[in-house]
C-alpha cells in the first residue's frame, strides 16, 4: 500500500467517525416520524397498545428510544369504553423530523392549516422521504381513524377497523401524507382524514390497504 493510500484511508475513517455523532444526535431530537413499515397485519395494530409499541420500536432502532411515543390513532366508542381522540395522545409539541424540519409548534398548529406536513417533511424514523401519488408504489395512505380536527368517529359506522383489531371486514379512514389525492379538494389534501379503506376482503387486509395507496403505515409523535 502506498503512503497515499494509507493517509487517505484513516482520513475517510475519520471523517465517518465525526459524522456519526451528528446523526445520532439528530435521530436522537426527533419527535415525529411516519413508520418505515407497518405491523403487516393490515389495520389489525394490536389495539393502541400495538400501535404505540410499534412506533416505540421503530423510534428505538432509530436512537429515539428514550422518548415515549405514541400513534396517531383514534378509537370509537364501544364495548362500555369511550372514545379516543389521535390528538389527545400524542403531547403538546412542538414535533421535528428526522431531519429537524418542525411539523408542528403545538396540537393546535398540527391541526390548522399552516403545519408543515409534507410529501418532503413527513419523514420516516430513517430520515427517508415516503412514496406518494404518482411512485411506485404508491404508499401515502396512513391509518389514522380520525376526524381533520383530530377526534374520534361517533359510535356506529366503522372507521377504525373495530378499533384496530381487524385484518378482514370494516373500514378505516386515512390521511394522505403527501397531501394529494384524486381530485382538488379538502380531503385528498387531509394528511389525516382523505378516505375509507376499501377492497375485497373486506376493507382492513395487508392487501386491502395496499390496494388504495396505502401500506399500513402509521404517524408517530413523541409525547413527551
Amino acid at each position: 500500500m502506498s503512503i497515499l493510500a494509507r493517509v487517505i484511508v484513516p482520513a475517510g475513517a475519520a471523517l465517518a467517525v465525526f459524522a456519526s455523532p451528528s446523526v445520532r444526535a439528530q435521530s436522537a431530537d426527533m419527535t415525529f416520524f411516519v413508520t418505515s413499515s407497518g405491523p403487516g397485519k393490515g389495520a389489525d395494530l394490536g389495539g393502541l397498545d400495538g400501535a404505540d409499541a410499534h412506533c416505540q420500536k421503530l423510534a428505538q432502532s432509530a436512537g429515539a428510544g428514550a422518548k415515549t411515543w405514541r400513534a396517531y390513532l383514534s378509537t370509537q366508542a364501544a364495548d362500555g369504553k369511550p372514545a379516543v381522540n389521535a390528538r389527545d395522545r400524542i403531547g403538546k409539541g412542538p414535533w421535528q423530523n428526522a431531519k429537524g424540519a418542525v411539523i408542528a409548534k403545538d396540537v393546535a398548529d398540527l391541526h390548522g392549516p399552516t403545519n408543515n406536513l409534507t410529501k418532503q417533511t413527513a419523514l420516516s424514523e430513517k430520515g427517508e422521504v415516503n412514496n406518494g401519488a404518482g411512485d411506485t408504489p404508491n404508499r401515502h395512505d396512513i391509518l389514522t381513524g380520525t376526524q381533520p380536527d383530530g377526534t374520534a368517529f361517533a359510535a356506529g359506522d366503522d372507521k377504525t377497523c373495530k378499533n384496530w383489531s381487524s385484518s378482514t371486514q370494516g373500514t378505516a379512514v386515512v390521511g394522505h401524507a403527501d397531501r394529494r389525492g384524486l381530485r382538488d379538494d379538502e380531503p385528498s389534501k387531509s394528511w389525516n382524514s382523505s378516505h375509507p379503506s376499501r377492497g375485497p376482503d373486506g376493507g382492513c387486509s395487508q392487501a386491502d390497504l395496499k390496494s388504495t395507496g396505502g401500506d399500513g403505515l402509521l404517524y408517530c409523535f413523541a409525547a413527551n
